[in-house]
């Protein structure tokens, strides 16, 4: 807990907080591209923190760990740890504000990173829109570097969606990853698609989590050759982790398992669907494209090295 000079007042994020909260995320998501975490269930709490000023919220910083480098990978990767930083949109430009909420995050972030193992160094990320000006320009003058950017692409789910076919001697099916075996199962074949990031356990928990989740698969006899996850995140669909295996692509697997999502969506009254992209991924974007989906905005994400 901490007093500043100025009035205001940091600590962890409370049960009684959650008015408070509410307000600062519709003064924020008033610009409707910016990028707000909500602070999820109350074991997460250890990681979010407020600042209070005058009995209002008027900033809240939240730290995840996003990717862990399994076993057995290059020693050149790095574990990620992400961070979340938002004031009243008034405030968007009071670096001491930012600077005494971010410090908290900081030291969180250097907590969480000795839990991870210790193969592998750690970078600390911040994702923000393009145009969150200020707060893109407070981490750049903290010394972070470009790391990569995204696109957030949306698709209306009241448009027309391609009606494809499979091709004989695969299968399509829901598959719900009720245990452990199959949810080791699947983050192996995660793993192999995305060596540097990996999604980990705990993050495939919380994406089981969301309303409406599912994960969509093609297999050949028993052996998965292509999936994605989709679930409902506010009043909208999101697609995550599409994927095909090396010796499966060229087949449209992707393509039909996109359709499979959209119609689970829209057979769920959703109105559009989302997912993000990197701005790089010439191939993924010709495919989402492909079955309507548009770029939104971008993201910008920048990292510095946690020693």
């Amino acid at each position: 807990m901490s007093q500043s000079s100025t009035e205001i007042f940091i600590r962890n994020f409370q049960h009684e907080d959650m008015p408070l909260l509410g307000e600062l995320y519709q003064s924020v998501t008033a610009n409707d591209n910016a990028v707000f975490w909500w602070v999820g269930d109350e074991d997460n709490w250890s990681n979010v923190y407020c600042a209070f000023e005058a009995g209002k919220m008027v900033a809240k910083g939240q730290v995840s760990i996003i990717n862990v480098v399994p076993p057995g990978r290059s020693k050149e990767n790095n574990h990620s740890i992400y961070i979340n930083l938002k004031t009243v949109p008034e405030r968007e430009n009071d670096i001491s504000l930012l600077d005494n909420v971010y410090q908290y995050l900081f030291d969180r972030a250097n907590q969480l990173k000795e839990t991870l193992p210790k193969e592998y160094g750690s970078i600390l990320c911040v994702g923000n829109d393009s145009t969150e000006t200020a707060n893109n320009q407070f981490f750049i003058q903290k010394g972070y570097l470009h790391l990569n950017s995204l696109y957030r692409m949306q698709r209306d789910l009241n448009e027309p969606i391609p009606e494809l076919k499979l091709q004989e001697g695969v299968q399509f099916s829901y598959w719900k990853m009720e245990t452990p075996d199959e949810e080791k199962n699947y983050l192996d074949i995660e793993a192999e698609i995305w060596p540097d990031t990996p999604l980990g356990l705990n993050r495939l928990s919380e994406y089981k989590n969301n309303k409406l989740w599912t994960s969509m698969v093609i297999r050949q006899t028993d052996t998965i050759v292509g999936g994605l996850m989709a679930w409902q995140e506010a009043e909208h669909g999101e697609i995550e982790d599409v994927f095909v295996r090396e010796p499966w692509r060229k087949h449209g697997f992707a393509k039909y398992l996109l359709t499979q999502a959209l119609k689970y969506f829209k057979a769920n009254q959703l109105q559009c669907a989302n997912l993000m992209v990197l701005t790089t991924n010439k191939s993924a974007l010709s495919l989402y494209e492909s079955v309507g989906f548009s770029a939104d905005h971008e993201e910008i994400r920048h990292f510095i090295k946690l020693n």
